[in-house]
């Protein structure tokens, strides 16, 4: 049997998620977006795996097109399939625990992955040292902002939007019972 895909579920979650995306345009702490929260959820929520990888990232395609690509573009790409494969593995089980941990992890994850992108496109300088270098000269790209520290750009920013997605769906899912559905 093949479900239905417009849903009212999948259309509340696909706006949710394009709204996440459109507020990267808005005015904005260095690093305090919705990325990974954008991943987490479509992963935890959409319920066709394919949807749940393919929407988000045509989503950040969208803004991306607006704000501009970059030449570690790809390792930010790569970085968000991953998110969201951690946004899968919390599906059966997105409790307010469970997003936390996944939000701090993807940040971290995020960190790491697009930091090695940018050692990559040094052409590995230095070898190992130089990504050692390079994740440890990537930490005060992070503080360049009023809130001067990663844990309130990136991390706060993830748990942020995780909050809001994931407290939306709640709240609407509690005024709309067609939402409950698949």
């Amino acid at each position: 049997m093949q479900t239905k895909l417009f849903t009212p579920r999948f259309i509340f979650i696909s706006i949710s998620i394009f709204i996440a995306a459109i507020s990267r345009l808005l005015p904005h702490p260095p690093n305090f977006t919705p990325i990974a929260a954008m991943a987490i959820f479509g992963g935890a929520m959409v319920n066709d795996k394919r949807l749940a990888f393919i929407l988000p990232l045509l989503a950040l395609l969208l803004s991306d097109i607006v704000i501009g690509f970059h030449n570690t573009i790809l390792y930010v790409y790569g970085s968000f399939i991953l998110i969201s494969f951690i946004g899968l593995y919390i599906r059966k089980n997105a409790n307010s625990g469970n997003i936390i941990l996944a939000s701090i992890i993807s940040s971290i994850l995020f960190f790491l992955v697009t930091n090695f992108g940018v050692w990559a496109a040094s052409g590995f300088e230095l070898g190992l040292q130089g990504l050692v270098l390079t994740l440890t000269a990537g930490i005060p790209f992070y503080s360049n902002s009023i809130f001067s520290s990663f844990f309130l750009n990136t991390v706060a920013g993830d748990l942020f939007y995780c909050g809001i997605l994931f407290a939306a769906f709640e709240f609407a899912k509690s005024k709309f019972p067609a939402l409950v559905k698949a």
